[in-house]
């Protein structure tokens, strides 16, 4: 089977290469990157920016085939600049390089419209594996973190039977699997932090789930949304 590395050089041998932009607020990170991928005649960097606001507008003008995205950015994280991006240039290509792990933070990166996920730390040969799906158009899960997805799709306890949800439970529930978060579910619906608040505890309660989580494997796996 042919490398990672090797599969992008053999689709790009006789194409201009991937424009790449970098999206990444820790310098040491970002300078990592910038000699990784300037090393590469496979990749040319278009910017490197350091928050999300900035990774809209620069992918709106440079318009790369791939971006590298953190999660943990200031002024608008990387999930939410994912959403946006995806929403008016949805051929470009994202990958989550990030530190976080959680759960939610995969699924909602995923429901933005990202491409692969990695975690900082990942071989040189994972990343470029996590490309080179992405630029197929295949979804990659850094396996340092698969078996947490894995554990989390496994069938749920009989306690987890679905309840009756009220229309407005049911509204909050597709914005919740969609990955928003409280202060977005309210803004979107009209209603206050804390009504949105208690919409998720009573969604949580009523589906016997014990995180944001399993209330979106429950209502993916049920067909609620």
């Amino acid at each position: 089977m042919p490398s990672p590395i090797n599969s992008i050089q053999s689709s790009s041998s006789d194409v201009s290469p991937m424009r790449l932009l970098i999206v990444e607020d820790d310098p040491v990170m970002r300078l990592g990157l910038n000699d990784l991928f300037e090393d590469n005649s496979q990749f040319e960097i278009v910017d490197q920016v350091t928050d999300g606001y900035a990774a809209i507008d620069a992918a709106s003008r440079l318009k790369p085939n791939l971006i590298i995205m953190d999660i943990g950015l200031p002024k608008l994280d990387g999930i939410a600049a994912t959403q946006q991006i995806k929403a008016t240039l949805p051929d470009i290509r994202v990958v989550m390089l990030t530190s976080h792990r959680a759960e939610h933070e995969m699924i909602a990166a995923f429901a933005s419209g990202a491409d692969a996920y990695c975690v900082k730390g990942t071989s040189l040969e994972q990343l470029l594996l996590a490309i080179a799906c992405a630029q197929e158009g295949a979804t990659y899960l850094d396996p340092q973190i698969a078996r947490q997805i894995v554990e989390t799709l496994k069938p749920s306890s009989p306690k987890q039977n679905i309840a009756q949800l009220s229309n407005r439970e049911l509204e909050v529930l597709q914005l919740l699997v969609d990955g928003n978060s409280n202060p977005e579910i309210a803004e979107a619906l009209y209603i206050s932090l804390s009504t949105a608040k208690a919409h998720v505890r009573s969604i949580m309660n009523k589906l016997a789930a014990d995180d944001r989580v399993q209330v979106a494997v429950i209502a993916l796996r049920s067909g609620l949304v």
